[in-house]
């Protein structure tokens, strides 16, 4: 790939690429996905993996189906120098990029992007980079009716080409036959059709599957839906349907001016194990790109953060599961302590936010004690979901901007949070501008809040 530096002119086409996207969320397209990338990189092919919106799970089994980094790709919350750099990034050494969509094809935001559909939706990315999408369709209980789905489908947009269609939980040649014939007659191409595999079910918890580094059969499980996929699905005909995309700056790295959360400080040491997984990582690279030293820890292991340290980031995570391990681990306790003690900065998001409070309130009832470094209690009781893309304002001058400084973010948590001090961090809304208030803590060095930062806004 050829191209020039990122924020530059127009750059050469980079590698070929497509979407695995289905009507709906739970129609299997993240087994797809894995399966397609193991199966791949079997045949020795250098595939890139890229998850369309706001997530930090799937990322985690992509890179283990592809041994690359999967970084995160979303229309509404990243600038188009962001997306530049992140394709750009995925697109280095590789053949061909295999994304997965989020929900549903159309689903995203409650506003529209310049095609008129919804920003950070599957549909919006493939607009933008003119990647197909290879449907997965979900057949339990459905026959000659696929056809008018996918038919739908594939006519909804004009900006938007079905490359095909997989059919997935398929319960007999018999079904299959009546599936393809429908399809056949909708005029879309079936690439295959998998039949259904109970042991290619994944287990899951309140905020989507266990984690990749947290599931001991995952290696199984991923050769399993290799095998299935290359013995069930016309692999050459998939490949055949991807296509090249152009984007300024496609072998640039992430630029200070793609930065999408500015540099915490100049040495920053970064919370990481499965308490604290939930890290962009675009962030961590552009970070690094802007001369920040990146260091690790590991607050299960009962690590502190390095004491050369400025700034330290407790992302998102897990900590309500192991809230008993944290309120014991009396050196990460004393490390962040010292942090503070020395002025460093030290700012948490969601999980990172939660352990920063004094206490955690387990979903038993149980309270276990935290860092203590805001004024915050949270609680899982009587939990409540809150997701959804937010736009968030600075309040104040800080480390992340000065006042008025707005980012592009999401919510996803269950945890409820009271607070009794502190200063708001954030002015919030939703991504449609409905309303606003505040959000998040401030006090001293000492910052955080449920929202997980994406980009900054506008060309900052």
């Amino acid at each position: 790939m050829t191209g020039s530096a990122a924020g530059g002119g127009p750059a050469g086409p980079g590698p070929a690429g497509l979407l695995i996207a289905a009507p709906a969320s739970g129609s299997g397209k993240t087994t797809v996905t894995l399966a397609l990338l193991r199966y791949l990189r079997r045949l020795g092919h250098r595939v890139s993996a890229i998850k369309v919106g706001p997530d930090y799970i799937d990322p985690g089994f992509h890179a283990a189906a592809s041994g690359r980094a999967c970084l995160n790709l979303d229309s509404w919350a990243m600038r188009e120098q962001t997306l530049a750099a992140a394709l750009g990034q995925a697109g280095r050494d590789a053949e061909l990029i295999v994304g997965e969509g989020v929900m549903g094809l159309f689903d995203g935001a409650a506003v529209t992007d310049g095609h008129g559909l919804a920003a950070g939706s599957t549909a919006s990315l493939a607009a933008m980079t003119a990647w197909p999408v290879i449907l997965v369709v979900d057949c339990k209980g459905m026959a000659a009716s696929v056809a008018a789905l996918v038919r739908g489908f594939a006519a909804f947009h004009e900006k938007v080409a079905l490359g095909g269609v997989i059919l997935n939980s398929v319960a007999s040649e018999r079904h299959e036959c009546l599936l393809r014939a429908a399809c056949h007659e909708a005029g879309v191409p079936v690439l295959g059709a998998l039949r259904r595999m109970p042991e290619l079910e994944r287990p899951s918890r309140h905020l989507g599957l266990v984690q990749a580094g947290e599931d001991p059969a995952l290696e199984r499980f991923l050769e399993t839906a290799a095998s299935a996929l290359g013995g069930q699905i016309d692999v050459p005909a998939l490949l055949a349907a991807a296509r090249p995309f152009t984007v300024a700056a496609s072998d640039a790295a992430p630029s200070t001016l793609a930065c999408p959360l500015a540099p915490l400080g100049q040495r920053i040491a970064v919370a990481r194990d499965v308490a604290f997984a939930f890290c962009y990582p675009l962030v961590l690279a552009a970070w690094r790109d802007a001369g920040a030293e990146v260091s690790f820890f590991s607050p299960l292991a009962d690590e502190g953060p390095d004491p050369a340290a400025d700034a330290v980031y407790l992302p998102g995570g897990y900590p309500e599961l192991h809230a008993v391990a944290l309120a014991a681990n009396r050196g990460f306790r004393a490390g962040m302590q010292a942090a503070v003690a020395r002025n460093a900065v030290v700012y948490g998001e969601c999980g990172g936010y939660m352990v920063l409070g004094s206490g955690l309130e387990d979903s038993a009832g149980q309270t276990h004690e935290m860092l203590g470094l805001l004024p915050l209690e949270s609680s899982l009781m009587n939990a409540r979901r809150s997701l959804g893309y937010r736009r968030a304002e600075i309040r104040a001058d800080g480390p992340l901007g000065r006042a008025g400084t707005a980012y592009r973010a999401h919510e996803f948590h269950y945890a409820m949070a009271q607070a009794a001090g502190g200063d708001p961090l954030f002015q919030v809304a939703p991504a449609s501008g409905q309303t606003n208030g505040a959000a998040g803590q401030r006090q001293g060095c000492v910052m955080g809040s449920f929202l997980h930062l994406i980009d900054r806004e506008g060309r900052q």
